[in-house]
C-alpha cells in the first residue's frame, strides 16, 4: 500500500457518512497534480463535497457547469466546492480547462474516498451524492440524485443558506 493510499484510508472504509456525521478526512490529488488534504480546510469554511460519475459526460458536465456558474453564490457563503470522481488527474485538468471550472476537482482512481463516504452506486454507474459540511466538519445536508446533476447545486445553496 502506498503512503498516499494509507493516508487516504486512515478511517474505516465501511463508514457511511450521513447528516450529523463528522466528515472523514482524506488526501487526493487535484486537477493540477497537487495533494489536497481535506483536514487542511476543515474548521476554516463550509464545504460542498460532491461525488460524480465521470468527466465530460452529459449530466456530469451540466452539474459541473452549474457549480461553476453559481460559484459567486458559494463564495457569498464562504464555501469551498470540491468535486470528486475516479477520473485521473489529466482527465480532471482537461475537464476543468474545457469548461473553465473554478473549483477543485479531486482524482479518486481507486474509489477509496467514495467508499470512505459510502457513496452508493447504481448498477455499474458510480453514484452522484453531494455533502454540505459546516465549519466544524459536521455533515449538515446530503443530497443523492444520479439523474439530476443541476439540482445538486440548488440543494447545496439551500443548505448553506440555513447555516
Amino acid at each position: 500500500m502506498s503512503a498516499l493510499s494509507f493516508l487516504l484510508f486512515a478511517c474505516n472504509s465501511k463508514s457511511q457518512v450521513k447528516v450529523g456525521s463528522k466528515v472523514p478526512t482524506f488526501q487526493l490529488k487535484d486537477q493540477n497534480g497537487n495533494i489536497f488534504d481535506l483536514a487542511s480546510v476543515l474548521g476554516k469554511q463550509p464545504l460542498v463535497i460532491y461525488f460524480y460519475p465521470k468527466d465530460e459526460t452529459n449530466v456530469c458536465t451540466k452539474e459541473a457547469c452549474s457549480f461553476r456558474d453559481s460559484y459567486d453564490k458559494f463564495e457569498k457563503y464562504g464555501a469551498k466546492v470540491i468535486g470528486i470522481s475516479s477520473d485521473g488527474v489529466a482527465s480532471h485538468k482537461s475537464f476543468a480547462e474545457h469548461h473553465k471550472l473554478n473549483f477543485t476537482l479531486l482524482s479518486d482512481p481507486d474509489n477509496k474516498a467514495r467508499k470512505l463516504f459510502g457513496v452508493p452506486k447504481s448498477f455499474v454507474i458510480p453514484g452522484r451524492v453531494t455533502y454540505i459540511v459546516d465549519k466544524n466538519g459536521v455533515v449538515v445536508h446530503e443530497f443523492n440524485s444520479l439523474r439530476d446533476g443541476e439540482k445538486h447545486v440548488t440543494e447545496a445553496l439551500a443548505a448553506l443558506s440555513k447555516m
